[in-house]
């Protein structure tokens, strides 16, 4: 044979090698026909894609993403500082507005507290409270009208000046004062508490040892704490 006429006949040959060698790279499978390749042209079938199955996305330590917005259900407990449930529904803007100007915050028993600077309050080494401080009493009671079934408890807290005993006295007298204003305004009784200086918010002196005006002055504070209702 005329080497011509060889290499024409392996032609189909060769372009069948070729499509088989292409279809396996993009995983298709080819149908081969029985008949030789100069007679029958080669098949490719379309291979079928797997179905995609998207699984939902998880956290570190196998937690799904909860949605942005939070539901209360039925027989939850409050899971927001405003505690909606418990707010009458007229009073739900208003109590929003006021959570928000006297910074209040959320503890881990979900009471609802209110830090009341005591140098705005009091006088230095007094409990009475001075005319000015009408306006944040006035506050606070209104936002305890917004939770008619909630306790309210008054503490008061002092710098790291002065001795425990004097610190102690000289809290609860100004918790009570809050509180005997509190529910002349607001129409509820609250038990008073003094802590003293046990409970400092900032540090009362600086890092060398030398005295924090500043940090003292944030310590002086009454807090007035919204608790849960009974069952709550």
């Amino acid at each position: 044979m005329s080497e011509r006429p060889r290499l024409q006949a392996l032609l189909p040959w060769a372009a069948g090698l070729l499509l088989c060698t292409a279809a396996a790279a993009e995983g298709v499978p080819v149908v081969r026909s029985a008949q030789p390749l100069a007679q029958a042209a080669t098949q490719l079938a379309p291979a079928s894609a797997p179905a995609t199955v998207l699984q939902p996305k998880t956290t570190p330590g196998g937690l799904t993403p909860r949605s942005d917005t939070t539901r209360l259900q039925a027989g939850q407990g409050p899971q927001t500082l405003l505690r909606e449930a418990e707010v009458p529904p007229q009073r739900l803007a208003q109590t929003r507005a006021l959570l928000a100007e006297l910074k209040a915050e959320s503890t881990p028993q979900q009471a609802i507290s209110i830090d009341l600077p005591a140098d705005v309050l009091f006088d230095f080494d007094k409990a009475q409270l001075r005319p000015d401080a009408a306006p944040s009493i006035a506050k606070a009671a209104e936002l305890i009208r917004s939770y008619p079934q909630a306790p309210i408890t008054v503490v008061g807290h002092t710098d790291a000046k002065g001795t425990d005993a004097y610190n102690d006295a000289l809290s609860l007298r100004r918790a009570q004062a809050v509180a005997q204003a509190l529910g002349q305004q607001a129409g509820r009784a609250a038990q008073s508490q003094g802590q003293g200086k046990r409970q400092p918010v900032a540090p009362n002196t600086t890092p060398d040892g030398r005295d924090d005006p500043q940090g003292r002055q944030l310590n002086r504070r009454v807090q007035i704490l919204i608790g849960l209702p009974a069952g709550g």
